[in-house]
């Protein structure tokens, strides 16, 4: 029996807080101007788009005291710019990544469920953690939590907005003959959750939304942060993109589902995924090496550096060979619990593999760093990136791609205009929208169902 063809999920990141934007471009524009995030969103819609992911930066990245050279200034609240953008779209689901180191489940809860009546069953939440201590120092508890107490504490954060999501019931609003609402005198949005976490009960003051509880998507990709996925979201982000890592990423994560009770179809992976296009694949391909320049500046390539080794190295020259001297192994102190630092166990093991890369390629220290931190998914011809995206998909290396272009707001449209055309004639990707809520274009099962009203 042949394999099912599987639909493709789409998504559009407006980068910000990451080091892929080239603010630099001539044709990038502003962070801030919220026509940037209107053109964005709108044509993420046009071209049939799951949802757009917007992610949050409590705090400008900085290194040392100095902010990074390629950060783009400021970014916007999370949820007053999806909340505005619920204005201009009709269709396209709204992410947010709202992190729950810092915030309250009361507050987020409320934000949320006030978003998805807004957006008309739209909203969607990407629960994160907060790693570094420099967003710390912006909150009165300051610091950075180690890696399984920041999961404890998501875990308790979810299941306490979940309490509060599910604090009301059909039975508990009245519908009049002209449709207006009223409460009931019985126990509507009484809630109580308690753990070694969380102490709250009262009233939960926000009707039960279009969707009942947001979409969840998880962004973990530690053996704590997939079995996270597993247990509470309903889609993982995944920085796994080649076929090789995505396949066992994918599998991975969907075997630990049944331990759960849940079933394969009840998560999605959805990778990260950046694109160059042009019009031939030599083209593409001389662009990326541009748009790779551009991203990893000199400053940039010493910041990583750094984030290694553990040492100043301000001082080093970005076109000259790697340091000599080995990284110090321990706490790090240049980049304080940065997520990027702690990907490395063994500081002098990686060191000496990027040495000898850089010896067998004769790369410069800044060319070494273009390399082990390159991040572009797919690059070629319009035809040869919908091959590759539909290929990787097929190939059960991810359900589809959450794209991350390197200008903004217009460096989507060209795969709006080009790639997804392609996708639908081989009929692997919607020509229209055929549900009104996030959960439809996922194809996730809805929340449970209430009690009609009487």
């Amino acid at each position: 029996m042949s394999k099912p063809i599987k639909q493709i999920h789409l998504a559009a990141h407006f980068p910000g807080v990451n080091n892929t934007t080239v603010w630099s471009d001539p044709n990038s524009g502003s962070h801030i101007d919220f026509r940037s995030f209107t053109h964005f969103a709108q044509t993420a819609e046009r071209g049939k788009f799951d949802f757009l992911f917007l992610a949050e930066g409590l705090r400008l990245r900085e290194q040392g005291g100095k902010i990074y050279d390629l950060d783009v200034v400021g970014r916007p609240d999370t949820f007053t710019v999806l909340a505005a953008l619920a204005a201009v779209t009709d269709r396209l689901g709204l992410t947010g990544t709202i992190n729950s180191t810092f915030n309250e489940p009361y507050e987020v809860a409320r934000q949320f469920a006030s978003l998805d009546h807004l957006s008309g069953g739209r909203a969607a939440w990407n629960v994160v953690t907060s790693w570094d201590a420099f967003t710390g120092e912006n909150f009165r508890r300051g610091g950075f939590l180690a890696e399984d107490q920041r999961y404890a504490r998501a875990e308790s954060f979810l299941a306490a907005a979940h309490t509060l999501f599910d604090s009301w019931h059909g039975d508990e609003i009245i519908a009049d003959k002209d449709g207006g609402r009223f409460l009931s005198t019985g126990d509507a949005g009484r809630f109580a959750y308690q753990d070694e976490h969380f102490d709250i009960s009262g009233r939960f003051n926000v009707p039960r939304s279009p969707q009942g509880r947001p979409v969840i998507f998880q962004a973990g990709d530690s053996d704590h942060g997939r079995e996270f996925a597993a247990r509470a979201a309903d889609a993982i982000f995944s920085r796994h993109g080649t076929l090789t890592e995505g396949q066992a990423f994918y599998a991975d994560v969907k075997g630990r589902l049944a331990a759960y009770g849940r079933r394969h179809d009840q998560l999605l992976i959805l990778p990260a995924a950046t694109f160059v296009l042009g019009d031939t694949d030599a083209e593409a391909a001389d662009i990326a090496h541009e748009v790779r320049l551009a991203q990893v500046s000199p400053a940039t390539a010493i910041k990583f550096l750094e984030q290694l080794w553990n040492r100043d190295l301000s001082d080093h020259d970005p076109d000259g060979p790697l340091p000599s001297v080995d990284p110090i192994v321990g706490e790090n102190t240049i980049a304080r619990g940065r997520a990027s630092v702690r990907m490395h166990r063994d500081p002098i093991a990686v060191a000496n593999e990027w040495r000898a890369r850089a010896e067998a390629e004769n790369l410069s220290t800044r060319e070494l760093i273009i390399e082990v931190t390159g991040r572009q998914n797919f690059v070629g011809s319009a035809a040869t990136v919908a091959e590759q995206i539909n290929t990787l998909v097929q190939e059960d290396a991810s359900d589809g791609f959450i794209l991350v272009p390197h200008v903004t707001p217009a460096g989507l449209d060209p795969f709006v205009d080009t790639v997804v055309p392609l996708l639908q004639e081989r009929g692997v990707f919607r020509a229209d929208y055929t549900g009104t809520t996030l959960r439809e274009h996922l194809g996730l099962q809805p929340a449970p169902q209430l009690s009609p009203l009487r």
